[in-house]
């Protein structure tokens, strides 16, 4: 939330009030993301020195959340400053992106196909890892998918061999798990990342995405639309069960017969 402390004998700030923040500029464009309101300081004085308002107008924002303590406004005055600076804190205090089981071609469509770049992780089979180590790697996407929100990358996951046809046509996986790509479907595209599976190596392999230091490869195959697939029940895994045969000694067999 933003307040705007101003007096109301001074016609210039409620011109400067109506054309910059309650105008169309600034307030349609943050309708529903940021509340903008307004205070008469000579009417509310008590509220403006509670804030320490010593001149006007003077901006201040109320992060979200029980508290009442306020921040200064430390941008311009303009609408689109306003609006820049108020889309700013949005994304600082956005919720990170959820890390999303390839389970059908709608998830790859909406985290893929329709955002510039996704990152494609192929996690080991779980047999290979246990539970405790998939949630460890699914940790690690977490904390990269955080710290590069403001991107709007599109994170998803699968594991060896679940989407195989996908991991063809990236090239990823098949000689080793974990396996990470950054995919840019649009372009055709993809970088592959050749180091370990941590967050400094991660943060490292996006940094140069970014900044676009290292010439993406091809994809040499069209990328399939993916299987259903059934989602990870967050449990280790469970060894396939064998078939007994041991009770077969006791099955009498008849002699064959063979025909001269």
């Amino acid at each position: 939330k933003t307040g705007d402390f101003m007096s109301r004998f001074c016609s210039n700030l409620k011109q400067w009030y109506q054309r910059r923040v309650r105008g169309a500029s600034a307030a349609s464009t943050l309708k529903g993301k940021v509340k903008l309101g307004a205070v008469d300081a000579t009417q509310f004085a008590d509220l403006a020195q509670r804030y320490g308002v010593g001149g006007y107008p003077t901006i201040k924002y109320f992060p979200a959340g029980a508290k009442l303590d306020a921040e200064e406004y430390d941008g311009g005055r303009s609408a689109s400053d306003i609006v820049a600076w108020a889309e700013e804190k949005l994304e600082q205090f956005a919720e990170p992106p959820e890390i999303r089981e390839l389970l059908n071609e709608e998830v790859f469509a909406e985290e893929c196909r329709e955002k510039s770049i996704c990152v494609v992780s192929i996690l080991p089979d779980i047999l290979d890892t246990g539970a405790a180590g998939r949630n460890e790697y699914l940790t690690t996407l977490k904390a990269m998918g955080d710290k590069y929100k403001k991107r709007k990358f599109g994170w998803v996951w699968s594991f060896a061999g679940e989407q195989d046809k996908l991991e063809a046509a990236l090239e990823v996986g098949g000689a080793g798990y974990p396996a990470l790509a950054a995919v840019n479907i649009k372009k055709n595209a993809v970088l592959h990342h050749r180091g370990g599976f941590s967050k400094d190596s991660i943060n490292e392999f996006l940094q140069y995405v970014i900044a676009g230091r290292v010439a993406p490869s091809v994809l040499r195959k069209e990328v399939p639309k993916l299987r259903k697939a059934t989602p990870w029940d967050g449990k280790d895994g469970q060894l396939p069960v064998e078939e007994d045969y041991s009770d077969l000694d006791d099955i009498e067999l008849e002699p064959l017969k063979t025909e001269l």
